[in-house]
């Protein structure tokens, strides 16, 4: 039969015949279908969308199948929607639109097609049970009594499969599909065969809970969902720490190169970890460790490169000056070259793993860590990586400033939770070659406290005669670093302890002379600083302005502010070169250094020529290199007093009492009152009162300055000396003269007195500042006091100037 209906448009619903269904009815085209459904015969089409996100939907976006219904009853809510009550009859397909405001289709009735009568029978009586039992164990299904008995009494295949599929909780399109199908007994079937299929998982759903309640702590939330989940998994036909799992590691562990003792306690661990209950805490404890064992390279190594030309290159390449590191660098080096053993190999190619006795003997042929010790910014990182790419060898740094746990070393051990191996071993890992460089960095920075003394965990680490067998608490088996080169850095050696700094070979980098500082400036930073803004081939910058920002602007022994620096000059250049385009290449001199950085930060020193009474020339050094350094002293009439001023610390002001000392034991010798010590007060003084200064090596410097104050004869100020001063007149050696000279030279001055046991550290001047200058020794006082006091006075001279020095200078250290 034909019908011509309007249509109600279902979103998340699918309506089967036979039933009496409250649907609810808010878009217009709907309503307007209720209404005109209303006013003839109360007939609608109930047809669901094949998109629920439709708003509109036309006949295609609509199943071809739907369901003639009657409506009993529209009730209008307040928010204007309908809620109507139908009651479907019967099956119908859509056949084409009817043209209207609203949508309207004609439809055919689709005729029962019975099927085989007795196989039908039997489906019947099967969905029948199936349904019961559905319902029995679907806790979301709620049938009373009364409509469980009408199902049980429907014999027609088509209602009974109508009827099912209504209660079922299936998805829409499950229940789309019953609709769909033609033949009554192809509609049942496919009934039975979704209650046959429910009914499977539901068993395995009580299969699956059986197993977990015989295994669950009801006490532990996240055990029984551990639990849930690998008994699912194990029906799907693998565990969480299944088979597959378990045989990954065990190749691993083959395929680590393990020592056999550290590879058969990896396998008991991994037997442990088999035995572990899933889900278990300490299942995830011991997998972690086996982790960890097979992620630690054992013997896979890095192919050395070994030519010291080669090393020699990259270095000059990477690095200006530093030639007694780069010496002592391309030493060890030359060792190793010569005393490598190449590895054998088998008669298959493989490479054969050395015994543990072999791996000893060759680390007693190693040469010392080095330990590179100098200030700030002058290259010792830089100089570990370009050892790394000389060698073709993995660099590791390892920052140890700040370091006040033992742990952080060797790590903790498996009993606490979170544990994990140390700084060390990490290295390893993340370098995964047993041959990389190493670097730790600030090691004079490591603290202690109840936690531990990290330093003493690096005593093992850096002696080549134990860290062949280094022990990890987590790892708990030892492990070669004898492979490892390890290179430290530090600041000063004042806070390395004894015991581990006898296991490094220092060296010593003072840091960089004004030549060099321009050389630096000149090859390396600068070019990178044009190049990282937008300025090569645009701007150049003259040596004289790069003096000029190294000595005006910078006082440092490194090369870091001077790379700042050149990084504001590069930024004021490039707004000024989109602001006020320039042709061609644009030289910036020294002139023109300020108009980009400023008014000078500091102010260069400079000799004061004139001789003059009770001022000295001395020199001192800092932690950003040497300097100049003026000793004043005031003898006037008093009691004997000695004041003393400048923020001197206690060796300094010892140094005083000395050359007082001297100085009453041989007043008569330069011509001073014996009795100087009962009748005048005695005033010393150091210029730049704020910054900090101590030191012996100012001895013979105060001396002359006293001596000079209470004689009255002149000092000459062109001459410059440092030395220590001991109360028999003796000149004893001091450190840093390499510093001191280059500051002196620097000054202006071009004639030094230094303790004659000093005479060898002149070899580390430079060629050119050692010929423009002359040096001259002294083992005593009396030879230093010969060169500078002058016979007479001469004409009175005002005070001298207090050199110019900003705030925040570092202390120096006479």
């Amino acid at each position: 039969m034909i019908w011509e209906l309007p249509v109600v448009a279902l979103r998340n619903m699918v309506i089967m015949p036979g039933v009496t269904q409250n649907i609810d009815v808010g878009r217009p085209k709907s309503k307007r279908a209720v209404d005109e459904a209303q006013g003839a015969d109360r007939r609608v089409l109930v047809v669901t969308q094949r998109d629920a996100t439709t708003d509109d939907p036309m006949p295609a976006e609509l199943h071809d199948i739907g369901t003639l219904a009657v409506i009993k009853q529209v009730v209008r809510l307040p928010d204007n929607t309908y809620q109507v009550l139908v009651e479907t009859q019967e099956r119908v397909k859509m056949l084409e639109q009817v043209p209207g405001s609203y949508l309207r289709v004609r439809v055919e009735t689709l005729d029962k097609q019975p099927g085989n009568p007795d196989e039908l029978r039997v489906i019947i009586q099967e969905t029948k049970s199936a349904f019961e039992e559905y319902q029995r164990q679907n806790k979301t299904l709620r049938l009373d009594n009364y409509q469980l008995e009408g199902i049980k009494t429907l014999s027609d295949a088509g209602t009974l499969a109508d009827q099912i599929a209504h209660h079922a909780t299936w998805t829409l399109e499950e229940k789309q599909a019953v609709l769909d199908a033609g033949a009554e007994q192809v509609r049942l079937t496919l009934v039975l065969q979704n209650l046959t299929r429910d009914l499977e998982r539901f068993n395995m759903d009580k299969k699956v809970a059986g197993r977990v309640k015989e295994q669950m702590d009801a006490n532990q939330r996240e055990y029984y969902l551990r639990e849930q989940m690998k008994a699912i998994g194990k029906e799907l036909g693998g565990g969480e720490e299944g088979p597959a799992e378990v045989e990954a590691l065990r190749e691993k562990i083959e395929a680590a190169g393990m020592p056999d003792e550290v590879k058969e306690k990896a396998f008991k661990e991994l037997a442990r970890l088999e035995r572990t209950p899933g889900g278990s805490p300490e299942g995830t404890v011991v997998r972690n460790y086996i982790d960890w064992l097979t992620d630690v390279p054992w013997s896979k190594r890095d192919e050395e490169i070994l030519d010291i030309v080669r090393t020699r290159d990259i270095l000059d390449a990477d690095h200006y000056g530093l030639d007694d590191v780069k010496e002592r660098i391309l030493e060890f080096l030359a060792v190793r070259q010569l005393t490598h053993k190449p590895d054998e190999v088998d008669a298959e190619g493989n490479k054969k793993q050395r015994t543990a006795e072999e791996r000893i003997e060759d680390s007693e042929l190693r040469a010392p860590i080095l330990c590179l010790v100098g200030p700030p910014g002058v290259g010792k990182t830089s100089l570990g990586k370009s050892i790394a790419r000389s060698l073709n060898r993995k660099f590791v740094r390892m920052a140890l400033g700040g370091m006040r746990d033992e742990a952080e070393i060797r790590g903790h051990r498996r009993t606490y939770i979170g544990s994990m191996p140390g700084r060390i071993i990490q290295g390893m890992k993340n370098a995964s070659v047993v041959n990389p460089i190493m670097l730790l960095d600030e090691i004079d920075k490591m603290s202690s406290d109840w936690r531990g003394d990290p330093s003493s965990a690096m005593l093992e680490v850096l002696d080549p005669e134990q860290n062949h067998t280094f022990q990890d608490h987590y790892l708990e088996v030892p492990y070669d670093l004898s492979q490892v080169m390890f290179i430290t850095t530090a600041n000063s050696l004042q806070t390395i302890p004894r015991p581990l700094l006898d296991r490094m070979e220092v060296i010593q980098i003072p840091g960089y002379t004004m030549p060099e500082k321009l050389q630096i400036a000149k090859r390396y930073r600068l070019p990178r600083q044009l190049r990282g803004h937008g300025l090569e081939g645009r701007m150049e910058v003259t040596d004289a302005a790069l003096q000029r920002i190294i000595e005006e602007y910078t006082m440092e022994a490194g090369v870091r502010n001077v790379d700042r620096m050149l990084s504001k000059l590069a930024r004021k250049a490039a707004r000024e070169l989109l602001e006020k385009p320039w042709e061609g290449v644009k030289t910036v001199d020294a002139e023109q250094v300020p108009d980009y950085l400023g008014i000078p930060m500091f102010k260069p020193d400079r000799m004061e020529k004139e001789a003059q009474v009770g001022v000295a020339q001395g020199l001192a050094w800092t932690s950003v290199g040497g300097t100049m350094l003026v000793v004043e002293a005031l003898a006037t009439p008093g009691s004997g007093k000695i004041i003393m001023t400048g923020s001197l610390g206690d060796v300094m002001k010892e140094s005083v009492q000395a050359a007082v000392a001297y100085l009453r034991k041989h007043a008569t010798e330069y011509g001073a009152d014996p009795e100087f010590y009962k009748n005048m007060d005695l005033h010393v003084h150091f210029p730049d009162g704020a910054t900090p200064k101590d030191g012996p090596s100012a001895g013979i410097t105060i001396a002359t300055a006293v001596i000079s104050a209470i004689t009255g004869r002149p000092a000459r100020m062109d001459i410059a000396m440092t030395g220590e001063i001991s109360l028999r007149g003796r000149v004893l050696p001091i450190g840093g003269v390499k510093e001191k000279l280059l500051a002196a030279h620097q000054g202006g001055i071009r004639e030094v007195i230094v303790p004659k046991d000093n005479e060898p550290n002149l070899q580390d001047l430079p060629d050119s500042i050692r010929n423009e200058m002359t040096i001259h020794t002294a083992a005593n006082v009396g030879e230093v006091l010969e060169r500078l006091l002058l016979a007479a006075p001469v004409q009175p001279v005002s005070p001298p100037p207090t050199l110019s020095k900003p705030a925040n200078q570092a202390g120096a250290s006479s």
